[in-house]
């Protein structure tokens, strides 16, 4: 039995539990809180976990009993689980396959041993219109067109249904990873993306073949996707954030992969290619003509018999996809990403359309083995000029972010932060357009936006990796899946209000191990006593939530006025 001073874990009556990161015993209780919690913050020495029932349906999912989180809390503990908290894990896991979805014949059953519950959900009109006629007492008839609907429904109203209906094969494809990379350098799998793709593959049984993987960007989510791949060896749809990210994957698979050039193709705006191997992104497939119309590229999906859909930075998952993908529940479906968080709170969706959470770890332990880079996060605030300040207070609501967000007075502190990281690799980053011109007017910089054509974007950030180009200044169109290793600087200028999602992404940018082992740098400007610094204070919550230091400075302070 652990001593009570070296137990690690506070249990507290609202399911929160506090961990103390000093504690000897710290590592092991981490480890397997991570199987049933979810981490809420993890700063130096106080890491804070939530117990939820969608954490505790994970768990349920993964083979944990209630037994087994009950008498790890016990010994862990320093103080007895309340009474409550028990209760919850108990009925909570408990609902997870109360319902079962099995394979009968060419029919779908939902089966449960409690009468009650099936009659509760014929009695449910948004969970009725899902199921057909009942088949005794204890089952149900599902149309396998609403394989995913009922999953969605039933989440909803707190019954997860457990799937095991299984998945189409597809079409066979030849798929392996490389022992060696294009160049010669020797590839395996670090120890956590190979337990990530084992978690998700689940031997090949009906248990797996669905679920997200959860990875700091430059941890290599992409190496995951490709493994998961090389162990189904199925034809794949591959759906990402923009054609950049498309490329990237292109590259990654002729790097680590065997598989054939010809075996791979872009469905996009510039190309319509489908392959054994096809890439498209989210913008495409939810692109219509009128907000009436059908979406035109949603038959992508039917194309071919693909074995495998992954879902990159799968927290975007936009509405349309997420109604299509309920209607592709017989296709093994992988979501990769490095936040769950969304801000509109459909994380329940994303569960119980493309699968539970299969594998988590913490930025800051990643960082601490050298996987990532060690990041230094700073606020600098910047007090508007009296004409702006006074056009700011006579603005409507919505108005207000914007001007607080191009407070001119940021040129200044741009110029001296640039200047102070001077032949460091640096990234402007911002949501503007016009800010952002001005900026690399004054910078001599080159600049990216939605409307830089992918070849002269892609030509950028070959240059910018080359250190040919030592300043990049960039929209929004970066903030996802752009690899630009030694990029070891970045400057916020503007940001989407509050949005965790964004922090994460941008971050995540200069993340990357850098070649010769310096620290990163994220710099957010915004200005003082506005709506953006009130937006600022929910956006540093995710960095300090992984752990992150998060300096605050006064601009005149920061530039030793």
């Amino acid at each position: 039995m652990v001593e009570t001073d070296d137990r690690p874990l506070i249990v507290q009556s609202d399911r929160s539990v506090l961990v103390e990161v000093g504690n000897p015993a710290f590592e092991v209780a981490r480890d397997y809180l991570a199987l049933f919690a979810e981490l809420v913050k993890s700063p130096e020495h106080i890491h804070t976990y939530r117990i939820t029932p969608i954490s505790l349906w994970n768990a349920a999912a993964s083979g944990l009993t209630p037994e087994n989180i009950i008498a790890f809390l016990g010994r862990y503990g320093k103080y007895e689980t309340p009474q409550n908290v028990r209760r919850d894990i108990i009925d909570y896991m408990g609902r997870y396959g109360r319902l079962v979805l099995r394979k009968r014949g060419e029919d779908l059953i939902l089966v449960s041993d409690d009468a009650s519950l099936i009659a509760e959900i014929m009695n449910t009109e948004r969970v009725a219109r899902y199921v057909g006629k009942r088949v005794g007492d204890l089952e149900l008839l599902v149309p396998s067109m609403h394989r995913g609907d009922i999953k969605q429904a039933m989440t909803r109203i707190g019954y997860p249904v457990k799937d095991v209906a299984g998945y189409v094969d597809g079409t066979f494809l030849e798929f392996s990873l490389r022992e060696f990379t294009s160049d010669g350098a020797e590839f395996k799998l670090r120890d956590y993306q190979l337990a990530a793709t084992d978690a998700f593959y689940a031997g090949g049984s009906s248990e797996g073949g669905s679920g997200v993987i959860v990875l700091p960007c430059g941890a290599g989510k992409t190496v995951v996707g490709l493994a998961a791949m090389a162990l189904l060896k199925c034809e794949t749809l591959i759906i990402c954030t923009n054609i950049v990210a498309i490329r990237q994957w292109m590259t990654e698979m002729l790097d680590k992969t065997n598989v054939a050039s010809t075996d791979f193709g872009e469905y996009s705006g510039e190309r319509k290619n489908i392959k054994p191997i096809t890439l498209t992104t989210y913008q495409m497939l939810t692109h219509r003509t009128s907000k009436d119309a059908e979406f035109q590229h949603f038959k992508v999906f039917d194309e071919k018999n693909w074995g495998l859909i992954i879902y990159d930075e799968v927290h975007l998952l936009p509405a349309p996809v997420f109604r299509i993908t309920a209607a592709l529940q017989a296709r093994r479906r992988l979501g990769l990403t490095a936040t769950l968080v969304r801000e509109d709170g459909l994380e329940a969706d994303v569960f119980s359309l493309i699968g539970p959470k299969k594998f988590d770890v913490p930025w800051k332990d990643l960082e601490n083995r050298g996987f990532i880079a060690e990041a230094h996060c700073t606020e600098v605030r910047v007090e508007m000029p009296k004409d702006a300040r006074r056009s700011y207070s006579l603005s409507a609501h919505q108005q207000k972010h914007r001007l607080a967000a191009e407070n001119y007075r940021k040129l200044e502190v741009v110029r001296r932060l640039v200047a102070a990281h001077e032949g460091e690799p640096t990234l402007i980053i911002g949501v503007y357009i016009r800010q952002l011109q001005e900026i690399a007017d004054e910078l001599q910089a080159p600049f990216i936006h939605g409307a830089t054509p992918t070849v002269e974007r892609e030509m950028l950030y070959d240059d910018f990796r080359a250190g040919k180009i030592k300043i990049l200044i960039v929209s929004k169109v970066a903030n996802f899946a752009v690899d630009l290793p030694d990029a070891s600087v970045a400057i916020q200028v503007s940001g989407t209000f509050g949005s965790r999602q964004e922090e994460a992404q941008r971050l995540g940018r200069i993340l990357r191990p850098k070649s010769r082992g310096q620290k990163a740098f994220f710099y957010s400007i915004v200005s003082k006593d506005t709506k953006e610094q009130e937006a600022a204070m929910n956006r540093q919550r995710f960095l300090t939530e992984q752990g992150y230091a998060y300096s605050i400075y006064d601009w005149r302070e920061l530039l030793g006025e």
